[in-house]
């Protein structure tokens, strides 16, 4: 596996051309190789301004250096503090031609999934800016509640979308390794995007399907409305996956929202309301 930057308590990062405005985050990534897999193909880039998660697929060796491309290229793109959305799906293609040589001669394919968050301005406001490919996952918590912002790209997930099976079901079904969307397998990768405000009290969960494998929501819920910091939140985490099992590498990374400015402090007109980048 990959690790790309380093769990901080605290980071001040000034918004370009507003006087004094900025935002303050925190942030933790544990990874751990779980208790049935002997190697770790998870890998993670945790460097403002990109925090995002690869879970490899291919086998011992090629699945690690699939994701370990995903989030190399990743941290090529950050230019600045704060970066545009569209330079994630360049920096992934290149992934994903690093990926091809990789995969020369591999009968059953190599990939990996993607998902993870940029910082990013819109209108002067600072955003996340959530992308995803695969069955990894970026969650919101806030004001005591959990949603998920990504949708897995996932046999399973078509599943649910049909009517076929509940969401309860589609925890445990024996096709839940099934993805759709990946970067690799000589593939064009397409990330769906979303953009989500920054303000004071935000946190991200962003994991790798080693976590939401064996532990479901309300347990995370939980975790993340614990007042912990995020070291310790993303080490429960990890630890209450491998409690249940830990069939699956297990990566987390909490990002904690600390301060950022209101809107009317930018004199922005932007939107507030998560949405859909189509």
């Amino acid at each position: 596996m990959t690790e790309i930057g380093a769990s901080t308590p605290e980071l001040v990062i000034p918004i370009p051309g507003d006087g004094d405005a900025e935002i303050r985050i925190s942030w933790a990534a544990v990874t751990d190789v779980g208790r049935r897999r002997a190697a770790n193909e998870d890998s993670f880039i945790a460097a403002p301004p990109v925090f995002a998660i690869a879970d490899g697929m291919g086998g011992h060796l090629a699945g690690d250096l699939a994701s370990a491309a995903v989030v190399t290229r990743l941290a090529e793109a950050r230019t600045s503090d704060f970066i545009a959305p569209e330079s994630i799906e360049p920096a992934l293609e290149r992934a994903s031609a690093d990926i091809d040589v990789i995969s020369d001669g591999s009968e059953i394919g190599v990939g990996t999934t993607v998902t993870g968050a940029v910082l990013t301005l819109v209108d002067g406001d600072p955003y996340f800016a959530i992308f995803n490919i695969g069955d990894s996952r970026v969650y919101r918590y806030e004001r005591n509640e959990l949603a998920q912002v990504t949708v897995d790209h996932s046999l399973v997930q078509q599943l649910v979308d049909s009517g076929v099976i509940s969401q309860a079901q589609a925890h445990n079904h024996p096709d839940g390794n099934v993805i759709t969307r990946a970067v690799g397998f000589q593939s064009q990768p397409t990330p769906d995007f979303w953009l989500l405000p920054l303000h004071a009290g935000l946190r991200l969960l962003v994991c790798s399907d080693g976590l939401t494998g064996e532990v479901e929501d309300e347990r995370l819920r939980m975790h993340l409305a614990a007042g912990l910091s995020a070291d310790e939140t993303a080490s429960a985490l990890v630890d209450a996956a491998l409690a249940e099992g830990g069939r699956d590498n297990i990566t987390v990374l909490v990002v904690d929202v600390v301060a950022a400015p209101e809107p009317s402090e930018l004199g922005t007109t932007a939107p507030r309301a998560t949405h859909r980048v189509l």
